[in-house]
């Protein structure tokens, strides 16, 4: 599969100039884009996932076999705790709940009165062994930021398989139980949506009232927020893209769609992005493209094992390409959802 960089991105319609995400920063004085103090702390345990999303920017899946050890765990948490500026852990893969040390770097992070978000795709709450994550995640305070890309069956199935919407439903139903999502609730409980195929996410605010009334009425369902997330052309979603011939298209429709005002706030600027294998990124898109974090250009990509602290790492250059007009793209997006 051919891969565009922002060496060959060319914008749609415009046969002569190359869209370069660097250049295009420039042109709308928002260069350079450096780092600011890290504030969050994401962790990707792996890529195991009793899904296979087609959307999935991970690649993750039920056969995958890139996990977190808990050497790797122990140390991201023993620098968690050197490290006074970060204020929210959030914890990913695959699906992070899967990973045994789940549970225990949930525990460890909440004994440090940090903030605790669980990216979850709600259907593996109904794996064996998971019967009781609803009151483990509840104990500990944690954030839920679950995947629910559609308020109805087809749509949802249609990109994440057979059957998931209804087991979606039911999961949110025993999550509400415990107190999440509920009215006046400090047990938050968030919803993540994203584009069936290639196209900008509709305005979040109208859309999170349509969610909301939906999945009220329908099936009696509350949550506090819906996050509108960007499908980068990465891994799976770019192979989709490029089978359907609408890889250029889209990639045109991101370019043409820059938003310099969705920039001050991108997530790089003060997120750290810690690999299964202990290794660091920019950003959990940087880290699907091995887009390792560098002390300087050139040079072999920063670990955990390199670090004393996850603070103090200000100033260094992000590193980006042509996936980051995704991020950038109409009201931007992020893990938090839009961001202008």
């Amino acid at each position: 599969m051919a891969v565009l960089t922002n060496d060959n991105l060319r914008i749609l319609g415009d046969n002569s100039s190359p869209a370069n995400f660097e250049a295009t920063l420039s042109a709308h004085d928002c260069r350079p884009l450096l780092r600011e103090e890290t504030r969050t702390l994401q962790i990707n345990v792996g890529k195991f996932c009793n899904q296979a999303c087609h959307h999935c920017h991970v690649d993750a899946g039920p056969k995958r076999t890139e996990v977190m050890t808990r050497e790797v765990a122990e140390r991201t948490i023993e620098l968690l705790g050197g490290s006074a500026t970060v204020e929210v852990v959030d914890i990913t893969g695959g699906a992070p709940e899967l990973n045994s040390n789940f549970r225990w770097m949930v525990s460890a992070a909440r004994k440090q009165w940090r903030h605790v978000i669980d990216r979850c795709n709600l259907t593996v709450l109904a794996q064996p062994g998971m019967e009781d994550l609803p009151e483990f995640l509840a104990e500990h305070q944690v954030e839920i930021i679950a995947s629910l890309p559609c308020y109805t069956a087809e749509n949802v199935d249609k990109q994440r398989g057979g059957g998931v919407f209804e087991k979606s439903v039911r999961m949110l139903k025993i999550l509400n139980r415990v107190g999440y999502g509920l009215p006046g609730s400090s047990l938050a409980l968030n919803l993540a949506y994203n584009p069936l195929g290639p196209s900008l996410p509709p305005p979040q605010d109208r859309l999170e009232g349509d969610y909301k009334k939906q999945l009220r009425d329908r099936f009696g369902i509350e949550f506090h927020h819906l996050f509108t997330l960007t499908n980068l052309p990465i891994k799976r979603f770019a192979n989709f893209l490029q089978l359907n011939g609408q890889h250029d298209a889209y990639m045109g429709l991101l370019v043409n769609h820059f938003n310099p005002r969705a920039v001050p706030n991108l997530m790089c600027r003060s997120l750290v992005s810690v690999g299964w294998d202990g290794k660091l990124y920019d950003c959990d898109f940087n880290q699907m493209l091995g887009l390792g974090m560098t002390p300087v250009p050139g040079t072999p990509g920063l670990t955990i094992w390199e670090l004393d602290s996850f603070s103090g790492l200000s100033g260094r250059r992000i590193r980006t390409d042509s996936h980051c007009f995704g991020c950038t793209a109409g009201t931007g997006s992020s893990c938090g959802g839009a961001l202008a």
